[in-house]
């Protein structure tokens, strides 16, 4: 099963460095307490076109049970503006952290990966 990416992008302007810190660090524990459910990391964005983050999930499944219409309003509530939700299914990943390349989740070895 593939995992499951999802960029989040909200249209609001970039913060300075210490906010998108702050911002950040405020939230992490939620989404530290997400690994059970399917989160595998969550990346914060801040840049000149919006904010917002980069979710790798488990998959699609787990995805979609966080991502709900609910959660959408929510976070167009919390943030004053909606954000759009891109979806890609994500087959590999190369994890340089973990020495790892992975396909659909599962660690194979780069002799396996160069075939």
């Amino acid at each position: 099963m593939a995992n499951c990416i999802v960029v989040v992008q909200f249209p609001l302007a970039k913060r300075t460095e210490e906010q998108a810190i702050a911002g950040g660090t405020s939230t992490a524990p939620t989404y530290r307490e997400l690994a059970a459910k399917g989160l595998i990391s969550k990346n914060y964005l801040n840049g000149e076109t919006g904010t917002g983050g980069v979710y790798l999930w488990k998959s699609r499944e787990a995805a979609e049970a966080w991502f709900t219409p609910e959660r959408a309003a929510l976070l167009a509530e919390k943030f004053g503006a909606t954000p759009s939700l891109t979806w890609f299914d994500t087959h590999v990943t190369v994890d340089n952290v973990n020495g790892e390349i992975r396909v659909n989740g599962q660690a194979i070895s780069e002799a396996q990966a160069a075939e």
